[in-house]
């Protein structure tokens, strides 16, 4: 797996090892999150990627061919570097899935997605890269590059959006009324091969869902099967929509998987489908089932410590999880399947035993897995100056 840091990393390493793979995952930290599961036999050091990606690039690629192995499995923002040489790749015999670098780029900044998305018809809300004549409150200031709710800010007032915008190229949208939906898919090729939809029920740290509850959205995957066509996308594209009296709106595409837990609970495979696509056997998976809940204690932990909950909603959080009462009644735990994976506890009794102790020690946990994966908008110009020059 290109990245051992994130919780989508975490949840796929499950998947692979359920369905009997061998996993190694790359990452900066040797303590990262993937070290705490029997689920991946090995931690390769590589350099930090978000602002150096073709140092990582370099180190990906030595250790992919002295470990003979058979997959790269992006699973993080590794994906932008990777697509940005694929003579490289193919020349070293790497098997992976990743989009055309004009597919890629057309998205995986907030300025171009949001371009791209009005081309094409897609549903999103009123939006300008302009500051001037903007009247519309509140409205949310993204830097074009951000990861976990990074770069974003929600402005109330003309001197708050002035101050958030003189940066200059960012994106300035609306705010909209209605719950979260992350959308997950795979596409071979432009077709799409994989969908499913959860809503965000629970907000865990940094705006992260600590609460999960599959649906069904099919307006939102007839929208994605048009952005993955015209793009002929390949691999992994997500989608964060909010469900409005007029419909699904988009307000974030990830160019990558996103926590597939959800997903396999609800009966759709994200991670066989794209180690399918990966492999050239692609197989049309079939629909979810709707109403399947999951949780993430460590999020939920992290969200009620950084809603400033105090030890009194950190231990709640935790009794809740325990007696399966409230949120927890009838969810399933996507990190941490103790019966099988004992040695998944240790981030979870950390972080519980370090924020009760002293409550703003969630950032640690939380601001540390993105720092090690998140793409910076140093890497990106990077990356795009590599591109033009090969």
């Amino acid at each position: 797996m290109t990245d051992g840091s994130g919780l989508t990393a975490r949840q796929t390493a499950n998947r692979l090892w359920s369905a009997g793979h061998v996993v190694d995952a790359l990452a900066p930290d040797p303590l990262c999150l993937c070290r705490f599961t029997r689920h991946v036999r090995h931690i390769h050091r590589v350099p930090t990627y978000g602002s150096d990606p073709l140092a990582w690039l370099d180190a990906a690629l030595a250790i992919y061919e002295s470990g003979r192995f058979d997959v790269l499995f992006p699973t993080q923002e590794q994906v932008a570097v990777l697509a940005s040489v694929p003579e490289r790749l193919r020349d070293r015999g790497v098997v992976t899935a990743v989009p055309p670098f004009s597919a890629l780029a057309a998205v995986q900044d907030k300025v171009s997605a949001f371009r791209t998305l009005t081309r094409l018809g897609l549903p999103q809300p009123r939006g300008s890269t302009r500051a001037e004549g903007w009247t519309v409150f509140p409205a949310y200031v993204k830097e074009p590059i951000g990861t976990a709710s990074g770069g974003v800010q929600r402005v109330g007032s003309p001197e708050e959006l002035a101050q958030a915008s003189h940066a200059g190229n960012t994106l300035i949208q609306a705010g909209v009324d209605g719950p979260l939906a992350m959308c997950q898919s795979v596409f071979d090729h432009g077709s799409l091969v994989a969908f499913h939809a959860n809503l965000r029920t629970g907000e865990g740290a940094n705006g992260g869902a600590s609460h999960k509850e599959s649906v069904d959205l099919p307006e939102a995957r007839t929208w994605l099967e048009v952005l993955g066509a015209d793009l002929d996308w390949h691999g992994a594209l997500s989608a964060d929509v909010i469900l409005t009296d007029a419909g699904p709106m988009f307000i974030d595409i990830n160019p990558r998987l996103v926590e597939p837990e959800n997903a396999w609970r609800a009966g759709v495979d994200l991670v066989g489908a794209m180690l399918d696509v990966t492999c050239g056997a692609p197989s049309v998976q079939p629909r979810g089932r709707t109403g399947v809940r999951t949780h993430q204690l460590l999020l939920a932990v992290g969200g009620a410590a950084q809603r400033g909950s105090g030890r009194r909603g950190i231990a709640a959080e935790l009794v809740g999880a325990y007696r399966r009462s409230g949120p927890y009644s009838d969810s399933i735990e996507e990190l941490t399947p103790v019966h099988r994976d004992p040695i998944a506890l240790a981030p979870l009794v950390l972080g519980s035993v370090a924020t009760l102790i002293w409550p703003p020690s969630w950032s640690w946990f939380a601001s540390g897995s993105v720092e090690n994966y998140a793409l910076t908008p140093e890497g990106w110009e990077q990356i795009l100056a590599g591109f033009a020059r090969a």
